[in-house]
């Protein structure tokens, strides 16, 4: 149910990016942009100019209320020079620097749209880093950072897959964000920071002043996630109930970029276990660095699909095979999602994880590590989380979970049920949009007087700290 208020907030959003099509962190601006204008609210967007083609062709009766920053070249030099980095290192440095100058940018275009429009509220929902500082302050308006989402790093027993030099420069860079913040103040002086969890709000600079709500960083668009399947969906039956066969085994999705910290090279060796037992296929969605070496993995454990879809599996016993599908659109993605039975994530430093949420959208049970984000959304109703208490455990006990949900339809199926009632319980866009209208009308009346008994009752409200 929409919620109403006495006035609708004029809200200006700025982010570095906006796009489905990068996905992660960028599709969060996109999504509250999305929501707010068709429920009429006046907002309005800057970004970067390198999503401007992906923004003009989903709302091209709003591109009046779409500001871009435009590239330099000299930009386009950093960018390079952050390629040749190791990403978290490479986003720490060159990347924040990139950042900080867009938001300058933005800093100015933004003083130019509150005077022509008259705003209301500026919301920052990315970058979702707890450390990075902004450039949001002392506009005249009040001013929402986030939800942001981040503190977290590699498993103990996982620490190893990050080299010392780059463990060492995280650590020196954090230990100089509290001074950086305090030059660049826009958290300090933030009306309002949204926080995904507490680990997140552990993380942020020391001197904020304003108030902290916990509020969840990603959500789920059900008419992308649903729409497509509405018949499908409105009988439980649909839920994948079937026992495995040579003719139709069980398939088990990956959907995500093929990163180090995703863990894809132990989900590999995981689901060889699985295909030495029963049917099953293992379908890998995404591209990234590392794809060429996880086909090669896959090759050398005898489980890649050849050309026409044959396993290429040297040992006889195997009954399963990998297919690694590319990048695909939010609309082919669901397609897959819909067509499988359990969605994998074994990522190792997952912060948010919206393909859990998508997968639950969908009706399907998911399996992921039980560190970061993937624990926030899963309960044992509808999921089954994985300890990384070492690389063999963690890659048994993987095996032992897509087993267990392959040898039971009816758990997947109960599973299915419960995942897809919790997310449109909590995890829902236009619940998102109720939340963050109230939060809006928060901060624009007194975000001092602000209390937990001013929320508008939700079925999860959102927490508050001072």
């Amino acid at each position: 149910m929409r919620m109403s208020y006495l006035t609708d907030p004029r809200v200006l959003i700025v982010a570095e990016h906006a796009s489905l099509k990068y996905g992660g962190e960028a599709a969060l601006p996109l999504h509250y942009f999305r929501v707010l204008r068709r429920r009429g609210i006046d907002v309005r967007l800057i970004v970067h100019e390198r999503t401007k083609l992906e923004l003009q062709s989903l709302f091209s009766n709003d591109l009046d209320r779409i500001y871009f920053v435009e590239g330099k070249p000299w930009k386009r030099f950093l960018v390079k020079l952050q390629q040749k980095l190791p990403h978290r290192l490479a986003c720490f440095s060159f990347g924040t620097m990139l950042r900080l100058s867009n938001q300058l940018e933005q800093r100015r275009i933004a003083r130019q749209i509150m005077q022509k429009h008259r705003i209301d509220i500026i919301h920052q929902p990315m970058p979702v880093s707890p450390k990075e500082p902004s450039l949001m302050f002392d506009l005249g308006v009040p001013v929402a950072i986030g939800p942001m989402n981040g503190g977290i790093d590699y498993p103990p027993a996982f620490r190893h897959r990050e080299s010392r030099w780059v463990s060492l420069s995280l650590q020196i860079g954090r230990l100089f964000a509290n001074g950086v913040n305090r030059l660049i103040p826009g958290k300090r002086h933030a009306q309002i920071l949204l926080v995904a969890n507490q680990r997140t709000k552990a993380a942020l600079p020391k001197g904020i002043s304003g108030k902290t709500i916990e509020l969840v960083e990603n959500g789920v668009d059900f008419s992308t996630w649903q729409s497509t399947f509405k018949k499908d969906f409105a009988d439980s039956k649909a839920i994948p109930h079937r026992n495995a066969t040579s003719q139709n085994p069980i398939r088990f999705v990956y959907v995500g970029r093929l990163v180090d910290w995703k863990g894809v090279d132990l989900l590999l060796p995981a689901f060889k276990q699985v295909a030495k037992q029963l049917p099953a296929t293992l379908e890998i969605i995404g591209d990234g660095v590392h794809k060429a070496a996880l086909e090669a993995q896959a090759r050398s454990l005898g489980l890649m699909e050849d050309r026409e879809g044959n396993s290429t599996a040297e040992e006889g016993n195997l009954r399963g095979s990998v297919r690694f599908s590319g990048w695909q659109s939010p609309t082919n993605c669901a397609q897959r999602l819909h067509e499988s039975d359990a969605l994998v994530l074994p990522s190792l430093m997952e912060c948010g994880g919206a393909v859990v949420l998508e997968a639950m959208a969908m009706g399907l049970p998911v399996i992921a590590t039980n560190w970061g984000g993937p624990a926030d959304y899963l309960d044992e109703s509808c999921g089954i989380l994985v300890d990384p208490t070492s690389p063999e455990e963690f890659v048994g006990g993987l095996a032992a979970a897509m087993t267990k949900l392959a040898l039971s339809p009816e758990l997947r199926q109960a599973m299915g049920r419960a995942a897809r009632q919790r997310v449109r319980q909590h995890f829902d866009w236009e619940v998102k949009a109720d939340k963050i209208l109230q939060i809006y009308q928060m901060a624009i009346d007194d975000p001092s007087q602000c209390s937990v008994e001013q929320a508008v009752t939700l079925q999860q409200q959102p927490s508050f700290s001072t």
